[in-house]
């Protein structure tokens, strides 16, 4: 390996090298009307690039095709409340580690300590009484805390959150008019995700129906999205990042879809980086099973992946990608480099905010096509 090369793949495992400037008003507030109507930047070659709409998405794909979209549900997880002392504070569930027991990051979390008690109230005027929460622990790896809820009789906290919980909207979304559905893709199916699978807004029932008459295929997972996918990437040697686990489920019937698209020629496209997440992860549990290369997997996969894809990665199943605009030095950032490569993307991104395109989740969108992966 040449000096030059070996300077390249030291770079890519430094969390500094995968940092950008962006423009504030580059920060999309609020999601364009139709959802189709957003622009998409396609990457085609390893040194040509497109600027579209992605509502052209159907001339770039090719009949055989399959994308894969995750069906993940964002649940209302945003709750606000107050302690015993009047203090206010909000909690984001991350997930259900047991009955009546959620993980969860609050604010201010230094202040509740285990075995204070918090209350959260019903929102919308309703004449609910407050749902009652001990602190039991805080979780190393997340900094979160343990909210145990006390309910009574055969109540479950998930039946309850949309009288008392809120579509979780990112942070750097400050500023606007968005309706809670447009945080949710239009083949949202299983409940479980505390943020949106955002490459997935872009599409609508018409082009989904457009797709598939020219002979795209499509087939789903699931990935409920948690903090694995927005916790910050803090150490300065990437490799040492830690991934935390997040759900998924990869049925047999997508499996057997992903083997027969590879089989006849055609390209597996993953809708998001989540949807990469499910499909490289379960392919790595197959493999370690020495089962990736069968026809069928049976069943399929259920379960969790701690999966982290960064430069390097050697892909077992994604060939092109859609996806969304991400945060500097975050995981999501590495994962795409990992497919078209670090400095390219960053050259990308910088002609993107050159050209005006919106970020982040209500953002316009990226596809990279197999020909351009490195």
């Amino acid at each position: 390996m040449d000096r030059e090369r070996e300077l390249r793949d030291d770079r890519d495992y430094d969390l500094n090298a995968y940092d950008y400037i962006l423009p504030e008003e580059c920060i999309a507030q609020n999601p364009v009307t139709p959802r189709d109507s957003s622009r998409l930047l396609v990457v085609d070659s390893s040194t040509g690039c497109h600027h579209g709409v992605f509502c052209e998405l159907p001339q770039w794909l090719r009949r055989g095709d399959l994308l894969v979209i995750n069906n993940t549900r964002v649940i209302p997880a945003r709750l606000y409340g107050y302690k015993s002392t009047g203090m206010e504070m909000e909690a984001l569930l991350l997930e259900r580690v047991e009955r009546h027991v959620w993980l969860a990051l609050v604010k201010p979390g230094r202040r509740l300590k285990p075995g204070a008690v918090v209350e959260f109230s019903a929102h919308g005027g309703e004449d609910l009484p407050p749902l009652k929460a001990k602190i039991r622990g805080t979780d190393e790896a997340t900094g979160g805390r343990f909210l145990e809820f006390e309910l009574s009789g055969d109540r479950e906290l998930q039946d309850l959150l949309d009288d008392y919980g809120h579509v979780p909207f990112p942070p750097y979304v400050t500023d606007t008019q968005a309706e809670a559905d447009r945080y949710q893709t239009v083949y949202a199916q299983a409940a479980g995700s505390v943020a949106a699978p955002t490459a997935g807004l872009h599409f609508t029932p018409r082009l989904l129906e457009e797709l598939e008459d020219l002979g795209i295929e499509r087939a789903m997972v699931t990935l409920h999205v948690g903090v694995g996918t927005f916790r910050p990437v803090e150490v300065k040697d990437i490799r040492t990042h830690q991934m935390h686990q997040e759900w998924l489920e990869v049925s047999g019937e997508t499996w057997q879809k992903v083997r027969e698209t590879q089989k006849r020629g055609g390209r597996v496209i993953s809708v998001g980086t989540t949807s990469v997440r499910a499909l490289e992860g379960a392919a790595h549990w197959w493999k370690s099973q020495d089962s990736l290369d069968a026809d069928s997997v049976g069943s399929g996969f259920y379960g969790k992946t701690d999966l982290f894809i960064y430069p390097g990665y050697e892909w077992q199943v994604v060939e092109g990608l859609i996806t969304n605009f991400h945060l500097p030095c975050s995981s999501l950032l590495m994962l795409v480099s990992a497919l078209v490569g670090r400095s390219r993307l960053l050259q990308l991104y910088q002609e993107a905010i050159a050209e005006d395109y919106r970020f982040y989740s209500f953002g316009d969108a990226m596809l990279i096509l197999p020909d351009a992966r490195l």
